[in-house]
């Protein structure tokens, strides 16, 4: 019913807008009779081969929803109900931020990518927590926290230390998002300095709670080999539980089907779907390897396919996330990847 019906209708608006809307249906939904069942009843299959604990934490199966969908923390459970194992919400800057000028966001269906730069638009951390408190998780939630634009580098540890005493009792596990193409200088917070003054200190307030959260790292795919194995070094010698590879690229390799010149018209931003599968891939790869299989790691990128999911985590990824392929296949890849790897599994 998506790919033949609801994405003609989605794809003949601007991505953004058709973002609006999706998430405006869902909500819709949310007061329809026998609705959520519906949805539970087509899209979701529980697979106890399928469970796995990483993190110390019981996931029901590897699937998530990548970071920049459930922008707010607002459709974590609706999101559960097409299947996910697990829902990333955010990122989160301590106050509200309206993100980069419109238009932002831009479809390449071609070659199944987006283009964005967003910028973080979000209603800040205390409307998530105000959300997270009224409306109970049915879902393992991830929180991605990050800085205000306007905060300088030198300043962000207080930010992402802000965020993450807020959100603490109410989310499962923290993304650290250091790696945002669309934030002026949030890449250089991958410099070890920054990084090692930020991750510190939220090392040593988790010392402070009674219950223990696991934090990760997301990175970027455009960084080189020395500075990944600075940071790989780093979270085996400080205690960071795993790392999520990787964040969107600067790159434009692999967009085939748009011209030199209509990439240039689009302009700057961060490219996910389909053509940054392979490098991705090869992040996680590098990563597991370097790390001698001692670092979790969260692979995203690209995945559009059950297949694609199975060699992201035969490269040594623990959970994957998708966030194009639900844009581009639909809820029912969750669907087909948790079958398929079910069915591998038995194999």
């Amino acid at each position: 019913m998506y790919k033949h019906l609801l994405k003609p209708i989605l794809f003949r608006f601007n991505p953004e807008t058709a973002h609006n809307m999706t998430f405006k249906g869902l909500a819709f939904l949310r007061h329809v009779p026998f609705a959520r069942s519906i949805i539970r009843a087509i899209y979701r299959n529980d697979y106890p081969s399928l469970e796995r604990e990483v993190f110390g934490i019981r996931f029901p199966n590897p699937v998530g929803l990548a970071g920049g969908l459930d922008k707010n923390g607002e459709f974590y459970n609706d999101m559960a109900n097409f299947g996910f194992g697990f829902v990333e919400i955010g990122s989160l800057t301590p106050l509200p931020q309206d993100g980069n000028a419109k238009p932002r966001c831009f479809r390449v269906p071609g070659d199944k990518a987006l283009i964005n730069r967003f910028g973080i638009n979000n209603k800040g951390v205390k409307n998530a927590v105000e959300h997270l408190k009224k409306v109970r998780p049915e879902v393992i939630i991830a929180a991605n926290i990050s800085k205000n634009t306007t905060s300088i580098n030198e300043d962000a540890a207080k930010d992402y230390e802000k965020g993450f005493g807020l959100l603490y009792d109410f989310v499962d596990m923290f993304v650290v998002n250091i790696s945002c193409p669309n934030v002026v200088g949030l890449t250089a917070l991958q410099d070890i300095t920054f990084l090692s003054e930020i991750v510190d200190k939220l090392l040593d307030l988790r010392m402070y709670y009674d219950t223990y959260k696991p934090i990760l790292l997301k990175v970027s795919p455009d960084l080189s080999h020395q500075q990944l194995d600075e940071i790989i070094d780093y979270c085996l010698r400080s205690g960071i539980d795993g790392i999520v590879a990787g964040n969107t690229t600067r790159s434009r390799d692999g967009l085939k089907s748009i011209s030199k010149e209509k990439i240039e018209e689009i302009g700057n931003g961060g490219m996910s779907g389909a053509p940054i599968h392979e490098k991705n891939l090869a992040l996680v790869r590098y990563i597991h390897e370097k790390s001698e299989g001692k670092l979790p790691i969260v692979g995203v990128g690209g995945i559009m396919s059950p297949e694609q999911a199975k060699a992201m985590l035969d490269a040594g990824a623990s959970l994957i996330e998708i966030y194009s392929g639900f844009i581009y296949e639909g809820p029912a890849l969750i669907k087909n990847i948790n079958k398929y790897l079910e069915t591998n599994a038995k194999k």
